[in-house]
Protein backbone atom coordinates (compact mmCIF):
# COMPACT_ATOMS: atom_id res chain seq x y z
CA UNK A 1 0.00 0.00 0.00
CA UNK A 2 1.42 3.41 -1.00
CA UNK A 3 1.76 5.76 1.96
CA UNK A 4 -0.20 9.02 1.81
CA UNK A 5 1.55 12.34 1.34
CA UNK A 6 0.16 13.24 4.79
CA UNK A 7 2.46 12.21 7.62
CA UNK A 8 -0.30 11.61 10.18
CA UNK A 9 -4.02 11.65 10.82
CA UNK A 10 -3.55 14.97 12.59
CA UNK A 11 -2.04 16.53 9.48
CA UNK A 12 -4.77 15.06 7.29
CA UNK A 13 -7.58 16.33 9.53
CA UNK A 14 -6.05 19.79 9.79
CA UNK A 15 -4.89 20.21 6.19
CA UNK A 16 -6.81 17.67 4.10
CA UNK A 17 -10.26 17.86 2.59
CA UNK A 18 -11.91 17.12 5.96
CA UNK A 19 -10.45 20.29 7.51
CA UNK A 20 -13.56 22.43 6.97
CA UNK A 21 -15.68 19.89 8.88
CA UNK A 22 -13.40 19.68 11.91
CA UNK A 23 -15.18 20.75 15.11
CA UNK A 24 -12.59 19.88 17.76
CA UNK A 25 -8.97 18.74 17.91
CA UNK A 26 -7.03 17.69 21.01
CA UNK A 27 -3.43 16.63 20.57
CA UNK A 28 -0.83 15.75 23.23
CA UNK A 29 2.48 15.75 21.43
CA UNK A 30 1.91 12.93 18.97
CA UNK A 31 1.07 10.26 21.56
CA UNK A 32 -2.55 10.24 20.49
CA UNK A 33 -4.86 12.67 18.71
CA UNK A 34 -8.58 13.29 19.27
CA UNK A 35 -10.87 14.78 16.65
CA UNK A 36 -14.55 15.51 16.19
CA UNK A 37 -15.98 15.97 12.71
CA UNK A 38 -19.50 17.01 11.63
CA UNK A 39 -20.09 16.79 7.90
CA UNK A 40 -22.80 16.31 5.28
CA UNK A 41 -23.53 13.10 3.41
CA UNK A 42 -20.85 11.91 1.04
CA UNK A 43 -17.40 10.43 0.77
CA UNK A 44 -15.35 10.35 3.97
CA UNK A 45 -12.62 7.99 2.78
CA UNK A 46 -9.15 8.27 4.29
CA UNK A 47 -5.76 7.73 2.66
CA UNK A 48 -3.25 5.23 4.03
CA UNK A 49 -1.79 6.80 7.17
CA UNK A 50 0.63 5.46 9.81
CA UNK A 51 -1.98 5.58 12.57
CA UNK A 52 -4.47 3.11 13.99
CA UNK A 53 -7.76 5.05 14.21
CA UNK A 54 -10.77 4.36 16.41
CA UNK A 55 -13.99 5.97 15.18
CA UNK A 56 -17.21 6.51 17.12
CA UNK A 57 -20.54 7.32 15.47
CA UNK A 58 -22.16 10.06 17.58
CA UNK A 59 -25.55 10.14 15.81
CA UNK A 60 -26.29 6.81 14.11
CA UNK A 61 -29.05 6.03 11.64
CA UNK A 62 -27.03 6.70 8.51
CA UNK A 63 -26.31 4.07 5.89
CA UNK A 64 -22.61 3.62 5.29
CA UNK A 65 -20.83 1.53 2.67
CA UNK A 66 -17.13 0.92 2.17
CA UNK A 67 -14.12 -0.88 3.58
CA UNK A 68 -12.43 0.14 6.83
CA UNK A 69 -9.93 -2.70 6.86
CA UNK A 70 -12.16 -5.72 7.39
CA UNK A 71 -13.67 -6.17 3.92
CA UNK A 72 -16.60 -4.54 2.14
CA UNK A 73 -19.68 -3.68 4.19
CA UNK A 74 -23.10 -2.06 3.80
CA UNK A 75 -24.88 -1.22 7.05
CA UNK A 76 -26.88 1.29 9.08
CA UNK A 77 -24.80 3.00 11.73
CA UNK A 78 -25.80 2.76 15.40
CA UNK A 79 -25.28 5.68 17.74
CA UNK A 80 -22.26 5.15 19.98
CA UNK A 81 -20.81 2.22 18.05
CA UNK A 82 -17.12 2.04 17.18
CA UNK A 83 -14.97 0.93 14.28
CA UNK A 84 -11.20 0.44 14.28
CA UNK A 85 -9.21 1.17 11.11
CA UNK A 86 -5.71 -0.31 10.73
CA UNK A 87 -2.59 1.73 9.99
CA UNK A 88 -1.32 2.04 6.42
CA UNK A 89 -4.73 1.17 4.95
CA UNK A 90 -6.67 3.49 2.64
CA UNK A 91 -10.21 3.29 3.98
CA UNK A 92 -13.35 3.92 1.93
CA UNK A 93 -16.62 5.08 3.46
CA UNK A 94 -19.69 6.65 1.84
CA UNK A 95 -22.37 8.06 4.15
CA UNK A 96 -25.89 8.72 2.82
CA UNK A 97 -26.78 11.29 5.50
CA UNK A 98 -25.05 13.99 7.50
CA UNK A 99 -23.12 12.55 10.40
CA UNK A 100 -20.89 13.34 13.37
CA UNK A 101 -17.87 11.31 14.36
CA UNK A 102 -15.23 11.31 17.03
CA UNK A 103 -11.93 9.64 16.33
CA UNK A 104 -8.88 8.64 18.30
CA UNK A 105 -5.69 8.32 16.25
CA UNK A 106 -2.80 6.28 17.69
CA UNK A 107 0.51 6.80 15.83
CA UNK A 108 2.05 3.35 15.52
CA UNK A 109 5.59 4.61 16.08
CA UNK A 110 4.39 5.45 19.59
CA UNK A 111 2.38 2.28 20.23
CA UNK A 112 3.74 -0.64 18.21
CA UNK A 113 6.38 -1.59 20.77
CA UNK A 114 3.87 -1.58 23.60
CA UNK A 115 1.40 -3.65 21.57
CA UNK A 116 4.06 -6.20 20.70
CA UNK A 117 5.18 -6.50 24.31
CA UNK A 118 1.70 -6.61 25.85
CA UNK A 119 0.34 -9.22 23.41
CA UNK A 120 3.55 -11.16 22.66
CA UNK A 121 3.37 -9.85 19.10
CA UNK A 122 -0.07 -11.37 18.47
CA UNK A 123 -1.94 -8.15 17.67
CA UNK A 124 -1.29 -7.36 14.02
CA UNK A 125 -2.92 -5.95 10.91
CA UNK A 126 -4.89 -9.20 10.63
CA UNK A 127 -6.72 -8.56 13.91
CA UNK A 128 -10.33 -9.68 13.59
CA UNK A 129 -11.56 -6.41 15.11
CA UNK A 130 -10.36 -4.22 12.24
CA UNK A 131 -13.04 -2.80 9.96
CA UNK A 132 -16.16 -4.01 11.75
CA UNK A 133 -18.69 -2.09 13.84
CA UNK A 134 -18.79 -3.03 17.51
CA UNK A 135 -20.05 -1.79 20.85
CA UNK A 136 -17.94 -1.94 23.99
CA UNK A 137 -19.00 -0.38 27.29
CA UNK A 138 -15.35 -0.41 28.42
CA UNK A 139 -14.09 1.42 25.32
CA UNK A 140 -17.06 3.82 25.39
CA UNK A 141 -16.40 4.71 29.03
CA UNK A 142 -12.65 5.16 28.51
CA UNK A 143 -13.18 7.22 25.34
CA UNK A 144 -15.78 9.44 27.04
CA UNK A 145 -13.59 9.92 30.11
CA UNK A 146 -10.60 10.81 27.95
CA UNK A 147 -12.61 13.44 26.06
CA UNK A 148 -14.03 14.86 29.30
CA UNK A 149 -10.61 15.05 30.94
CA UNK A 150 -9.25 16.84 27.88
CA UNK A 151 -12.07 19.39 28.18
CA UNK A 152 -11.29 19.87 31.87
CA UNK A 153 -7.51 20.05 31.61
CA UNK A 154 -7.04 21.50 28.13
CA UNK A 155 -4.55 19.63 25.95
CA UNK A 156 -4.11 16.22 27.58
CA UNK A 157 -0.85 15.65 29.41
CA UNK A 158 1.61 13.03 28.20
CA UNK A 159 0.80 10.95 31.26
CA UNK A 160 -2.94 11.10 30.59
CA UNK A 161 -2.48 10.36 26.88
CA UNK A 162 -0.29 7.31 27.40
CA UNK A 163 -2.40 5.91 30.25
CA UNK A 164 -5.68 6.37 28.36
CA UNK A 165 -4.21 4.83 25.23
CA UNK A 166 -3.06 1.78 27.22
CA UNK A 167 -6.53 1.35 28.71
CA UNK A 168 -8.30 1.56 25.37
CA UNK A 169 -5.78 -0.63 23.55
CA UNK A 170 -6.04 -3.29 26.26
CA UNK A 171 -9.77 -3.62 25.58
CA UNK A 172 -9.36 -3.49 21.79
CA UNK A 173 -6.78 -6.26 21.96
CA UNK A 174 -9.08 -8.35 24.14
CA UNK A 175 -11.92 -7.90 21.66
CA UNK A 176 -9.55 -8.76 18.82
CA UNK A 177 -8.49 -12.03 20.44
CA UNK A 178 -5.07 -10.93 21.70
CA UNK A 179 -5.56 -9.90 25.35
CA UNK A 180 -2.82 -8.05 27.16
CA UNK A 181 -0.64 -10.28 29.32
CA UNK A 182 -1.48 -9.64 32.99
CA UNK A 183 0.96 -7.70 35.15
CA UNK A 184 2.45 -9.77 37.95
CA UNK A 185 2.29 -8.09 41.35
CA UNK A 186 2.93 -4.48 42.27
CA UNK A 187 6.00 -2.29 42.25
CA UNK A 188 9.00 -3.04 44.40
CA UNK A 189 9.06 -0.68 47.42
CA UNK A 190 12.13 1.15 46.11
CA UNK A 191 10.49 1.68 42.70
CA UNK A 192 7.26 2.97 44.24
CA UNK A 193 9.22 5.38 46.44
CA UNK A 194 11.36 6.73 43.59
CA UNK A 195 8.36 7.24 41.31
CA UNK A 196 6.37 9.12 43.93
CA UNK A 197 9.42 11.26 44.75
CA UNK A 198 9.78 12.05 41.04
CA UNK A 199 6.12 13.09 40.83
CA UNK A 200 6.59 15.43 43.81
CA UNK A 201 9.81 16.89 42.39
CA UNK A 202 8.33 17.54 38.92
CA UNK A 203 4.82 18.51 39.89
CA UNK A 204 4.82 21.56 37.62
CA UNK A 205 6.02 19.62 34.55
CA UNK A 206 4.30 17.51 31.93
CA UNK A 207 5.88 14.31 33.18
CA UNK A 208 5.29 11.25 31.02
CA UNK A 209 4.40 7.67 31.79
CA UNK A 210 7.57 6.62 30.00
CA UNK A 211 9.73 8.69 32.36
CA UNK A 212 8.06 7.23 35.44
CA UNK A 213 8.41 3.72 34.02
CA UNK A 214 12.11 4.30 33.35
CA UNK A 215 12.55 5.29 37.02
CA UNK A 216 11.10 1.90 37.99
CA UNK A 217 13.11 0.11 35.26
CA UNK A 218 9.93 -1.19 33.65
CA UNK A 219 8.12 -0.80 30.36
CA UNK A 220 5.27 1.78 30.37
CA UNK A 221 2.70 -1.02 29.96
CA UNK A 222 3.87 -3.03 32.97
CA UNK A 223 4.59 0.05 35.07
CA UNK A 224 1.05 1.47 34.70
CA UNK A 225 -0.57 -1.76 35.84
CA UNK A 226 1.90 -2.46 38.64
CA UNK A 227 1.65 1.11 39.96
CA UNK A 228 -2.13 0.75 40.24
CA UNK A 229 -1.73 -2.55 42.08
CA UNK A 230 0.69 -0.95 44.56
CA UNK A 231 -0.93 2.45 45.09
CA UNK A 232 -4.56 1.68 44.36
CA UNK A 233 -5.09 4.21 41.57
CA UNK A 234 -3.47 4.81 38.15
CA UNK A 235 -0.43 7.14 37.94
CA UNK A 236 -2.49 9.93 36.35
CA UNK A 237 -5.05 9.89 39.16
CA UNK A 238 -2.31 9.86 41.79
CA UNK A 239 -0.55 12.81 40.14
CA UNK A 240 -3.80 14.80 40.04
CA UNK A 241 -4.27 14.17 43.76
CA UNK A 242 -0.74 15.42 44.47
CA UNK A 243 -1.38 18.56 42.41
CA UNK A 244 -4.66 19.34 44.17
CA UNK A 245 -3.05 18.77 47.59
CA UNK A 246 -0.16 21.09 46.68
CA UNK A 247 -2.63 23.70 45.41
CA UNK A 248 -4.45 23.51 48.76
CA UNK A 249 -1.18 24.08 50.59
CA UNK A 250 -0.24 27.08 48.45
CA UNK A 251 -3.72 28.60 48.74
CA UNK A 252 -3.62 28.31 52.52
CA UNK A 253 -0.06 29.29 53.34
CA UNK A 254 0.99 31.71 50.56
CA UNK A 255 -0.35 34.86 48.92
CA UNK A 256 0.48 33.65 45.42
CA UNK A 257 -2.16 34.52 42.81
CA UNK A 258 -4.25 31.56 41.65
CA UNK A 259 -2.67 31.82 38.19
CA UNK A 260 0.82 31.31 39.64
CA UNK A 261 -0.41 28.43 41.77
CA UNK A 262 -1.88 26.80 38.68
CA UNK A 263 1.49 26.93 36.91
CA UNK A 264 3.29 25.73 40.03
CA UNK A 265 1.19 22.55 40.15
CA UNK A 266 1.32 21.78 36.44
CA UNK A 267 -1.79 23.40 34.95
CA UNK A 268 -1.70 25.84 32.06
CA UNK A 269 -4.08 28.44 33.50
CA UNK A 270 -6.16 29.38 36.52
CA UNK A 271 -9.26 28.26 34.59
CA UNK A 272 -7.88 24.74 34.21
CA UNK A 273 -6.92 24.62 37.88
CA UNK A 274 -10.38 25.87 38.84
CA UNK A 275 -12.08 23.06 36.87
CA UNK A 276 -9.86 20.34 38.33
CA UNK A 277 -9.89 21.78 41.86
CA UNK A 278 -13.67 22.21 41.93
CA UNK A 279 -14.17 18.66 40.68
CA UNK A 280 -12.06 17.21 43.49
CA UNK A 281 -12.77 19.63 46.35
CA UNK A 282 -16.33 20.72 45.47
CA UNK A 283 -15.28 24.35 45.88
CA UNK A 284 -13.33 26.86 43.79
CA UNK A 285 -9.70 27.69 44.65
CA UNK A 286 -10.68 31.23 45.70
CA UNK A 287 -13.48 30.00 47.94
CA UNK A 288 -11.18 27.38 49.45
CA UNK A 289 -8.56 30.02 50.26
CA UNK A 290 -11.16 32.24 51.89
CA UNK A 291 -12.57 29.34 53.92
CA UNK A 292 -9.27 28.06 55.30
CA UNK A 293 -7.90 31.52 56.07
CA UNK A 294 -11.04 32.92 57.72
CA UNK A 295 -13.26 29.96 58.64
CA UNK A 296 -15.43 31.99 61.04
CA UNK A 297 -16.27 34.61 58.44
CA UNK A 298 -16.73 31.96 55.76
CA UNK A 299 -19.23 30.07 57.94
CA UNK A 300 -21.08 33.24 58.87
CA UNK A 301 -21.61 34.26 55.26
CA UNK A 302 -23.05 30.93 54.11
Amino acid sequence: MTRSTYASSSQWYLQGRQASYLRASKSPGGILDLFEVARPAGDMSRPALPDMVLYQDLIGGSRVTGDLGGGRFDLIGTRGDFCLAPPDFATTAIMDESHQLRSLALPMEQWQGLLDEATDGKFSDSSCIYGRMFDSPAVRSAFRNLWTLCDEEGAPSRLLARAAGCEILAELCRLGGSPFAPAKGGLAPWAERLCIELMHARLSEDISLDELAAEARLSPYHFARMFKQSVGVPPRVYLTRLRVEKACELLEYTDLPVTEIALAVGYSSNQVLARVFTKHRRVSPTSYRRAVRDPVRSTATR
